[in-house]
Formats: structure tokens, C-alpha cells, sequence
């Protein structure tokens, strides 16, 4: 992503602030693992979207005083110790270089910067990303700071920056589509590796090691999320990822899986018979999902709303499942589908944004429609990544094999 890019989102995120006011995001720490071992870090993705940096510790502010946007980074300095155990921290020349900022200081400077913004008048107001989370019942960082500053400073006022950049990152620029289509390309290419190398008696680690393989050839260091390789009634646990069983003879096998490019994430899953050939009652259940999956693809156009995606996966799957005997009202639909159709795509696999809008022009968005026979260990699911358009969408995925014809056909051909 160019420096451009990071210049005119901040531009476009200070816009909807107050005059007068200070936004500080952190780029975050990786958390601890046990003793002196940590987890892989990775960057606060509000963060990231403003500046690009991917470093841990790294401090963003973004200053709206007397009508001027001002924007700062405060880096780590350099320690030559610990350089030789983790090698180099960013430099004041690559951090600009990437982000388009030129006021950099190291964190060294942060403290007395902030004194003197606040006490001199300039700032009476401090934005801090407080992403709300049920699951945890620890502090954030951003909780913690805030708590220290209204200690400090009583008559500072504190606002919540979280909703203004979720909103801004629901609508895809041409550069963040690239990076999503480049995941998406390599994706498809593990996938085909993945059909091509199926066969029951294996474990099904084994077989996703196909993919993890085509992922390092082509340089991708992380992956959207932690693969599903669900065989047979496995398939049926919506986010099973131990990939711990042996694939049975005859089976579907489920994947859901996903590169990540420069932070942007495929969420792709396609299911497919481990011997090439699906069967007569595997079969019936697979274009019943790819039904629901090209029809509600097509719905998608500017002013539709998000909600109506799953209303119509489940009066479709109504539709076909009632004359099977499975299912006697719609309400039956809940025990062979229970998630929704889609969620948004982008710098998370769960991109930000609320569920409660219309669709727009530029938004990025997954199908995925899914059924679960656990009583015939049967679970098929098919997902797609949408882009919408100005007058309808685009199948970013379109290339990646889908139909069952098309699959049997590609799979004869190993």
C-alpha cells in the first residue's frame, strides 16, 4: 500500500473528529505464552489501516487543533543489545517512508508530548479505540490509559474512536481489493492442491499440509485463520480445526481456509468427495448449498439489505429440504443450518462493520451457505467473496473450482 493511501485515510478519519482533539491508537504487544515466550505478534488492525506499520509498541496520534491535522509516531529506539537477539527495530526514515508521517520521536518523548498538548489548551478531548468485546473481562491497554489520563487530567474528555474507522474500513479502496484478490489467487492455488492430492486413509493434517505448502512457496507468512480440514461428520462442527481423523472411505471433506496478504484475508471454503466421484445423496445436498450460495450472489447489489442475505438461504433450503422429510416448518431449518450466510471481509476474516445496513458500493463480504446432516455425516459448506459494485457485485472467487460437475472433472483429470 502506497504512503498516499495512509495520508488520505487519516485525512478522512480527522474529518469526522472535534476540533481540539487528540485520537492515539496503539499498535499493541505481542501477549505472553508461558515463562519468557510470547505469541506471534501481530498489529492492531485499526492501526495498521492508519499508518501501515507493522511493529509492535508503536504510537499513533493523530492531532485536530485550530483547523490543522497534525500526525505523530512515537517508535522504540534503537537498542544494539537486543538487535542482536531480534534483529532491528524501525527506523524514524523507514517509519515515515511507510506511513507518510515526518513527525516521528521515540517513546521516550510521548509522556511530555501529551503534558503539553493537554495543559497548553490545544486538547481537550482524547479518542481511544475501545473495541467492544464480551469475551474478555480484562482491562485494554486503551481502558488502563484512559483510566491513568482521567487521574492526570480530570477535565479531559474521552471518546471512542472505534465505530469512525470500522466505518471507513467497510468500504474497500482499489488498493485494499488488489491485496484481497492476490490472497484469493493464492488460496485458489492451494485449494486445487488440496483436490488433487485427496484420498481417504489419510490423516486429514496430511492432506492440509498440501495447502500450508503452497502458502510458504509463494511467501505468504500467516494465514487468514487456522484451516478447517473437517472430514465426514466433522464437517458438521462448524469450526472444527483439530484435523486430527483419519478421512473415511467415500466421505466429503470440508475446508475452509484462507491466505493473508499484507494483512488482507481470503475466506474461502469448498467441499469435495475424497475419491473424486461424489454420491447420489452427497450430490443432492451439495446443489441444494450451491443453490443457496448462487442465488443469494446474485441478490447482492447496492440498497439490499445485509439481513435479507440469510432470510433467503433459509427459504431456499425450506423449499428443498421440506419434500425430503427433513424438515416440516422453517423453523426445522435451524437443525441442518445454523450460522448466518455472511460476514465482512478485509483486514480481519470477521471484518468490522455493522450487520444492521444496506449494502454498498465498495464493501467485501462472504457467502457462505451450509448444511449439516450430522445423522449422515454429511456437512457441505460453500463460500465465496463478494465485492459489491455500483450496480450489482463481482465473485472476487469466481475462478475457484465450485460446481460438481467441475470438481468430479477436475479431480478425474489426477
Amino acid at each position: 500500500m502506497s504512503r498516499l493511501f495512509y495520508t488520505e485515510t487519516r485525512k478522512r478519519l480527522a474529518e469526522q473528529l472535534e476540533e481540539g482533539s487528540l485520537t492515539l491508537l496503539f499498535s499493541g504487544n505481542a501477549p505472553k505464552k508461558s515463562a519468557d515466550e510470547c505469541y506471534p505478534f501481530t498489529t492492531n488492525r485499526h492501526f495498521y489501516y492508519l499508518c501501515g506499520i507493522k511493529e509492535e509498541g508503536i504510537i499513533l496520534g493523530l492531532m485536530k487543533v485550530k483547523d490543522e491535522v497534525k500526525s505523530i509516531l512515537f517508535i522504540k529506539k534503537a537498542d544494539p543489545v537486543m538487535e542482536k537477539w531480534v534483529g532491528k527495530t524501525i527506523s524514524k526514515e523507514e517509519a515515515e517512508a511507510i506511513s507518510g508521517i515526518s513527525e516521528i520521536h521515540y517513546l521516550d518523548a510521548f509522556e511530555s508530548t501529551l503534558h503539553h498538548a493537554i495543559m497548553s489548551g490545544d486538547v481537550h478531548k482524547i479518542y481511544l479505540d475501545f473495541e467492544v468485546d464480551g469475551f474478555k473481562n480484562d482491562l485494554t491497554k486503551e481502558q488502563r490509559f484512559a483510566n491513568d489520563c482521567k487521574e492526570r487530567y480530570p477535565f479531559v474528555q474521552f471518546g471512542n474512536v472505534h465505530n469512525h474507522i470500522s466505518a471507513l474500513r467497510m468500504i474497500k479502496s482499489e488498493h485494499e481489493i488488489d491485496k484481497l484478490r492476490e490472497a484469493i489467487q493464492v488460496t485458489d492455488e492451494g485449494i486445487r492442491a488440496l483436490m488433487q492430492n485427496a484420498k481417504s486413509g489419510i490423516m486429514e493434517y496430511a492432506l492440509e499440509a498440501h495447502f500450508d505448502f503452497v502458502l510458504k512457496t509463494h511467501g505468504i507468512e500467516d494465514y487468514a485463520f487456522k484451516t478447517i480440514a473437517a472430514s465426514g461428520v466433522n464437517a458438521t462442527v462448524l469450526h472444527y480445526s483439530s484435523n486430527n481423523s483419519v478421512i473415511p472411505q467415500d466421505s466429503l471433506i470440508l475446508f475452509d481456509l484462507g491466505a493473508q496478504y499484507e494483512y488482507y484475508n481470503a475466506d474461502i471454503t469448498r467441499t469435495f468427495p475424497v475419491e473424486g466421484k461424489f454420491t447420489q445423496r452427497q450430490k443432492l445436498f451439495y446443489n441444494i448449498v450451491l443453490r443457496a450460495n448462487e442465488e443469494v450472489i446474485k441478490m447482492i447489489k447496492p440498497g439490499i439489505p445485509f439481513t435479507a442475505l440469510n432470510e433467503r438461504v433459509k427459504e431456499i433450503y425450506f423449499e428443498e429440504l421440506e419434500p425430503l422429510g427433513l424438515v416440516e416448518t422453517m423453523e426445522d431449518v435451524s437443525k441442518y443450518y445454523y450460522h448466518g450466510v455472511s460476514h465482512f471481509l478485509g483486514l480481519d476474516t470477521h471484518d468490522v462493520g455493522s450487520r444492521k445496513v444496506e449494502l454498498q458500493e465498495g464493501m467485501v463480504l462472504t457467502v457462505e451457505p451450509g448444511l449439516y446432516i450430522e445423522e449422515e455425516a454429511i456437512g457441505i459448506r460453500i463460500e465465496d467473496d463478494i465485492l459489491v459494485t455500483a450496480t450489482g457485485c463481482e465473485n472476487l472467487s469466481k475462478d475457484i473450482i465450485k460446481t460438481a460437475e467441475d470438481i468430479e472433472a477436475f479431480m478425474a483429470k489426477r
